[in-house]
């Protein structure tokens, strides 16, 4: 079961995890190491942090000899993009019946 919006955006919440995430999106497979040298933080935290991301699936791990690498997994933000579809839908019927509302007041 993937996790829900509620997860996504706990775990996307923390600036330094949506830097790593958004970092591995855009330069793909990365090491601890190489993740922790442009992070700020130190490698306990950046190792804490991918962990949560892993939990909540935005990431994946693969074990190669004494090094795990990670990957962005974008797929898992699709239900983020779902429910911003759906508030996006509703909130363009709420201005498109007060764009009418006004034009009849303006009548």
């Amino acid at each position: 079961m993937s996790p829900g919006p509620d997860m996504l955006f706990r775990t996307l919440a923390d600036p330094t995890r949506r830097a790593i995430f958004e970092r591995l999106c855009r330069e793909g497979e990365q090491t601890v190491r190489a993740l922790t040298v442009r992070s700020g933080v130190s490698q306990p935290a950046v190792s804490k942090h991918l962990g949560a991301l892993k939990q909540a699936g935005l990431v994946r791990d693969r074990h190669e000899g004494r090094q795990t690498h990670y990957s962005a997994q974008p797929g898992a933000l699709n239900p983020l993009i779902d429910w911003t579809s759906q508030m996006s839908s509703f909130w363009q019927r709420r201005l498109d019946a007060l764009d009418d509302l006004l034009k009849r007041m303006d009548q």
